[in-house]
């Protein structure tokens, strides 16, 4: 988003937290943010550097048009700011959980009156708001992100990367993913069990790193899969990453708001299957744009993927029909659209 506006000469400072350089900071600048500004944003009620934090943004909001939120803590230090200061500005709020937002008092007050527009990722979580009452209708707006479609692309495999994950002979299938007990990792363990009993022997690999590493590896020992299944930790190059697999899963159990890395493996022309959690049923046809499966089930992600992986023309017919349907509606440059759009009607109101 940041990188977008500025192409299209709008001056974007992003606020990070203090001492996130490896995780945000340093990749934001490596990816073309210009403008970065470092708060602590301490997590609970801090008083003393939520005081220095409430300062800061006083000062900032003198040289700034409208604040973008995205997360609550920083909500309510935009929302103390602005009634502290002579220029108060818009405040835009994205929600990208689907745990509903309690409608208490202070709440009540922060949305309905300290907020100009509430951006929700998915049609879902817009309709929690509705029903809680914390927002007119008409400044709740829901703008499903999207993917860079310049960086995800269709591209050929690099050998090394392809290498590195794993791949061979076989098909290799890819995750990537938060090692969390919530984005359904041993579901994919349990899968490649049932397709090795049925005679399928794809490679499966887990790219992401998470609390959850060493208990799914020792899953994948005790299916006895560890020359079949991989956890590689983190890859800096995503979109090569991409390209080196068949075949892309999203598997949560449950809704995971929005997750970007389902249009990225649609923009890198990525075949999918994908749990019908969050935006996916929303966004996406069965049969389409991927192959949809109940989330945490097992055996029909085996089924999905024993048709998936034996069937290349299916595989061909979905990444072009993924592709499409990213550039048409969830691509960057779209959604940056959306955004200026609401940010001038927030100026103007």
């Amino acid at each position: 988003m940041a990188r977008e506006l500025d192409r299209r000469g709008h001056e974007v400072t992003l606020g990070c937290r203090r001492g996130t350089d490896a995780k945000v900071i340093d990749r934001a600048r490596r990816e073309g943010v210009s403008r970065i500004e470092t708060f602590a944003f301490a997590s609970g009620a801090r008083p003393l550097p939520d005081l220095g934090d409430v300062r800061r943004l006083v000062t900032r909001l003198r040289r700034t048009d409208v604040v973008h939120v995205h997360r609550g803590k920083e909500h309510w230090l935009a929302a103390i700011a602005n009634r502290l200061t002579a220029t108060p500005r818009p405040i835009v709020r994205t929600r990208h959980i689907a745990q509903a937002v309690r409608p208490h008092a202070a709440n009540r007050w922060l949305y309905r009156h300290a907020t100009a527009a509430v951006v929700t990722v998915t049609e879902a979580i817009r309709r929690q708001y509705l029903a809680a009452g914390l927002a007119p209708a008409e400044r709740i707006v829901a703008l499903p992100g999207g993917a860079d479609t310049e960086r995800y692309r269709p591209r050929q495999r690099d050998p090394e990367t392809f290498r590195r994950l794993g791949g061979g002979d076989d098909p290799l299938v890819g995750m990537i993913a938060g090692l969390r007990v919530m984005k359904g990792h041993r579901v994919v363990v349990e899968a490649a069990t049932r397709l090795a009993r049925m005679g399928h022997r794809p490679r499966f690999v887990f790219i992401g790193h998470g609390p959850l590493t060493e208990p799914v590896r020792d899953a994948i020992r005790a299916a006895g899969l560890e020359g079949r299944v991989s956890v590689v930790g983190w890859i800096d190059d995503l979109p090569a990453a991409m390209a080196a697999l068949d075949v892309g899963l999203y598997t949560p159990l449950e809704s995971d708001g929005m997750s970007r890395v389902v249009f990225e493996y649609l923009a890198a022309g990525r075949p999918l299957i994908a749990s019908r959690v969050g935006v996916v049923p929303e966004a996406l046809v069965d049969g389409e744009h991927a192959v949809l499966v109940p989330a945490g089930d097992a055996e029909a992600l085996a089924d999905a993927l024993g048709h998936v992986l034996g069937d290349p023309a299916l595989r061909a017919r979905l990444g072009r029909s993924g592709r499409s349907l990213v550039e048409e509606r969830y691509s960057g440059e779209r959604l940056v659209t959306a955004l200026e759009a609401l940010y001038g009607r927030a100026l103007d109101a």
